[in-house]
């Protein structure tokens, strides 16, 4: 049997490390050829040499000029990359802030732009947006990653709306903690601002309010990531899938 992905081409932001780098290899593994990108090349060069097929991209996403570069010959488009960072609102830098939007909000409308003309002359394509708990749950501290991941949301909505005639799908994957660089970097920054081990910011900050008291693996995500590609794809759109141990359901 052919890989379901067979002659799809795929786009992955974020793919250096942690969740992007899992869902290029589920993408590779299903017969993509995907663009792994990462604003540091040297991280996804080892990715594209493990898979043929994977082209190795260096971009910035606060360059929207650069954003605007990126090929647009994708059929399948994953939104991940990210970054934190934490503050009380009247001392966030208001350039971190619109950093982050751009990074994780305006980037991926960009993307999206830019790449659904191919995706409708093909009458398919999936826009796989990595959201977060924090798309549709608050906390405090962390206004820009949360307003960045609630407007993703909203995006990923109306994507899902404008596709839905061209056979083009988009949603929302939304994961607590997940054990990557991001938050093993945000695991220090506490643990030091606390003066607490880092067990106990996993175990007493950050697995709080989720039932399921584990960090989740990149893996896990990728799987769930694969589901919105697959066979089983073709009515799943504008939908939020939370892969959060519990945390929405309080």
């Amino acid at each position: 049997m052919s890989p379901v992905l067979q002659g799809k081409k795929a786009l992955v932001t974020g793919a250096g490390s942690g969740i992007g780098a899992a869902v290029a290899r589920r993408l590779a593994d299903d017969g993509a050829a995907v663009y792994v990108v990462d604003i540091d090349a040297g991280k996804v060069e080892p990715l594209a040499a493990e898979y043929g097929a994977v082209e190795a991209i260096g971009c910035d996403l606060s360059d929207l000029a650069a954003v605007d570069r990126l090929p647009a010959d994708v059929d399948i488009l994953v939104n991940n990359a990210g970054r934190q960072h934490v503050s009380r609102l009247e001392e966030f830098d208001p350039e971190m802030f619109s950093q982050i939007l751009r990074i994780m909000l305006e980037a991926p409308f960009r993307l999206v732009r830019r790449m659904l003309p191919h995706m409708y002359g093909r009458g398919w394509g999936r826009v796989v947006n990595i959201s977060s708990a924090h798309g549709l749950r608050a906390s405090p501290y962390k206004s820009a990653y949360v307003s960045a991941k609630h407007g993703l949301e909203g995006l990923s909505k109306v994507t899902a709306l404008e596709g839905a005639e061209h056979g083009v799908t988009s949603n929302c994957i939304n994961p607590a903690y997940v054990r990557t660089p991001l938050v093993e970097a945000q695991i220090a920054d506490q643990a030091a601002a606390h003066g607490i081990s880092e067990d106990e910011v996993v175990e007493k900050i950050m697995l709080t309010p989720v039932a399921v008291k584990r960090l989740i693996e990149p893996a896990e995500t990728a799987e769930l990531a694969a589901l919105l590609w697959g066979p089983a794809s073709n009515s799943i759109t504008g939908s939020s899938l939370t892969q959060d141990g519990g945390w929405t359901a309080r």
